[in-house]
């Protein structure tokens, strides 16, 4: 009754507040339910954002019931409060201009007021002794609406249905006046996270050319992690709050990613730090490390990347998992395609026509052309063309996907088209070619060209670019070092930006996530999938453990060598395939138990009707509990091969709530009974649970909600159960 009274009570205000925008007025903040009510990592229906009447008439604040940010309107504008609404946490510790950016060669500030004396703290009583700083761009005004898609996404596969493109929110513009031109900061503010995104613009309204040396598109002065006097060789840690941006790369990691963009820094204001060197990196800067150095003809705008805050609301590691995995669902849902996929070994037609026949047949849902196939995507002749579109017709005509790798960076073309580096510095990966040199140029334009006419849908880019600047002055896309970097980067993220328009699948060891790749590494090193099948298996399932942390299961491939793959001989490959069915169905359980997608590389999926029976009966089962299986994982016990190991996937929003995977890499049975936690399935007193589709047994949570279970796992096996 209390949860219906409340959903009516939102109803209200949601009509009061789109009522008000209409009429261009703006109505206070509703009281949002409390975190011990509706946790919204289970339940994220009643947290809308919207702007809203500050407590005063000079103030507004953007909020969504989870995270909050206050403006002051004047004397200019600036941010005086940062505040998570989960826990109560005030994020703001002090005053610093909106973004920072330097125009033909001058530094301006933009909002921002001067005055404060303490940065250990912001009360409300010391704003009125703040005043406008001369040296800042001045307030203008603010325009308010919805959020807008920064990209297009065709979805043509399996993906959550719920997923919102774009993201449901509200957006806001603040408009500064500039020298010749207007300086817009934007806000994203989403429904149902504690995540908002900010970026910058720049419209030029003169009749010169203005030159955009540097920016810093997000400045916090934010609360310190902790208190340290002295300053350690382990250094000190910065706030509890996840940054990173949409001009990330040179990882599989989300913070090696964005080290070049987000720095956390000594705040040089804060003088009242405890850190008696005034060390203690609690000051966030957003800002690129080199250039952009762009050229901005009149009436042009330039835009900076866009950077995504998600102040946490927990120390808990799995918690703060979980915020960082449901951001990624939000502000990137592209990411949960997830098609079961084959590494065809060869690209002769008769061996991928059997390998998309075998795809169909046990119900894998795309085939690519792997590394070392002889696929060939930089051959643009008409014949060839003509060859792969036949390739993707009969593919088509089978209901499977088709597609194809391209290796990128790691490799060199010539003096002429490679990255000239600074003196002492050498490219990422030993060798890449600059891609807006004329090679590059005319490489993208292949890739373009091959699947506007091809039909193929997937790409695997490999060596995908990794940050390399570039000194010549000779290539046409660039006109030093200053600018190479952003020229380059904007190329490849165009690209995966147009392959997401397209439907196009996207494979890219890197994370471009952002940018429209659906897929990067779980976490493997290469070189492990030569080692004793017994020792794969294990390291499959540490992969997915650690990697499932950060990344969706859907966010990350793994990999099972059919074939031989970087040595180990017969002791390390499958082939042939009836000879080590019990390793190959191990592998193919603890992947697709994780709800994790696989490179099965090899000419074949199956070589006898026993094999293709347990290929296909390992898909149905997947197909049929898919909807969780590819929900989050919740962390149990990691592979170790000393006893048990298990985690479970949860979907607090389905029919099945959970789906527990345990496995036993013993050579005799183990029973036992296990903790096992429910909070994250969203349910609160009694859980059905049955094993591997017997009847289920109810059980009572306790008041920790957790039930013991009783597990029987056979020597060298697994079992699994569902839970509602």
């Amino acid at each position: 009754m209390r949860k219906s009274k409340q959903v009516l009570l939102f109803l209200l205000f949601c009509l009061s507040y789109l009522s008000s925008q209409a009429q261009g007025t703006l109505v206070t903040e509703p009281s949002w339910p409390s975190s011990a009510e509706e946790d919204w990592l289970l339940d994220a229906s009643s947290f809308k954002a919207g702007l809203f009447q500050g407590s005063s008439p000079n103030t507004i604040s953007l909020s969504n019931g989870l995270i909050r940010r206050s403006f002051l309107l004047q004397p200019n504008l600036t941010t005086v409060g940062l505040d998570n609404l989960v826990n109560g946490e005030n994020l703001l510790r002090g005053i610093k201009p909106e973004a920072l950016i330097t125009i033909n060669g001058k530094d301006y500030k933009v909002g921002g007021l001067k005055g404060q004396k303490n940065y250990a703290f912001l009360r409300a009583e010391d704003l009125a002794k703040l005043s406008h700083d001369e040296e800042a761009l001045a307030f203008q005004g603010y325009k308010v609406g919805p959020i807008e898609a920064p990209f297009p996404w065709k979805r043509i596969r399996h993906h959550d249905q719920d997923a919102a493109w774009p993201p449901k929110g509200v957006h806001l513009e603040l408009e500064f006046a500039g020298p010749e031109c207007v300086v817009s900061i934007h806000y994203d503010w989403y429904d149902g996270i504690p995540v908002y995104g900010k970026w910058l613009s720049l419209k030029n309204t003169g009749s010169d050319t203005l030159m955009i040396d540097r920016f810093t598109s997000e400045i916090l002065a934010a609360v310190e992690y902790g208190s340290a006097v002295e300053t350690r060789e382990y250094g000190i840690d910065p706030p509890n709050i996840h940054v990173e941006t949409d001009y990330a790369f040179a990882s599989f990691n989300v913070e090696d990613a964005n080290h070049h963009v987000v720095h956390w820094e000594p705040d040089p204001d804060y003088d009242s730090q405890v850190n008696y060197l005034k060390l203690t990196p609690c000051l966030l800067k957003v800002s690129p490390e080199i250039g952009p150095a762009q050229q901005l003809a009149p009436g042009a705008t330039f835009k900076s990347f866009r950077t995504f805050v998600l102040p946490h609301d927990s120390y808990d590691r799995e918690r703060q998992g979980l915020s960082l995995r449901r951001m990624y669902r939000t502000i990137a849902p592209w990411i949960t395609e997830n098609p079961l996929m084959m590494h065809a070994r060869f690209a002769d037609w008769p061996r991928v026509k059997k390998a998309i026949d075998q795809a169909a047949e046990v119900g894998f849902e795309m085939v690519i052309l792997t590394f070392g196939s002889g696929f060939n995507i930089e051959d643009d002749s008409e014949e060839y063309i003509r060859e792969m579109t036949r390739y993707a017709d009969y593919a088509k005509s089978k209901g499977v996907e088709i597609g194809g790798y391209s290796l990128l960076a790691s490799r060199s073309i010539s003096p002429e088209h490679d990255v000239v580096m600074p003196e002492g510095e050498k490219p990422t990966f030993g060798n890449s070619p600059c891609l807006v040199s004329e090679w590059g140029q005319e490489y993208f334009q292949k890739l373009y060209r091959f699947y506007e006419q091809t039909g193929f849908t997937l790409l695997e880019h490999d060596g995908s670019y990794p940050g390399d600047p570039c000194t010549s002055t000779a290539h046409p896309g660039h006109r030093g070092y200053e600018d190479s970097r952003w020229n380059q980067y904007q190329v490849i993220s165009d690209f995966y930006k147009w392959c997401r328009s397209q439907g196009i699948y996207l494979n890219v060891p890197d994370y471009y996530y952002l940018t429209g790749s659906n897929k990067c590494g779980m976490g493997y090193r290469e070189v492990n999938w030569s080692l004793p099948r017994a020792q794969q298996v294990l390291h499959t399932r540490q992969n997915i453990y650690d990697g499932a942390w950060t990344k969706t299961p859907s966010m990350g491939w793994m990999f099972v060598p059919l074939t031989e793959y970087h040595g180990g001989g017969e002791a390390a490959t499958i082939e042939p395939l009836n000879e080590h069915l019990d390793h190959y169905e191990k592998m193919i359980i603890s992947n697709l138990g994780g709800g994790v997608q696989a490179c099965y590389r090899g000419p074949r999926l199956f070589d006898t009707t026993e094999t293709k029976q347990m290929v296909s009966a390992a898909v149905r089962w997947f197909k049929a509990h898919r909807e969780v299986l590819e929900g989050d994982i919740i962390h149990l016990r990691r592979a170790d091969g000393r006893d048990i190991d298990y985690w479970l996937n949860v979907n607090p929003g389905g029919q099945e709530k959970g789906l527990l995977m345990v496995f036993n890499p013993l050579d005799q049975p183990v029973s036992k009974d296990i903790q096992l936690p429910l909070y994250y399935t969203g349910l609160s007193e009694v859980a059905k649970v049955s094993q591997e589709g017997q009847q289920a047994e109810t059980y009572t949570l306790d008041r920790s909600f957790k039930i013991k279970l009783p597990v029987s796992v056979p020597a060298q096996g697994y079992t699994w159960f569902v839970i509602e």
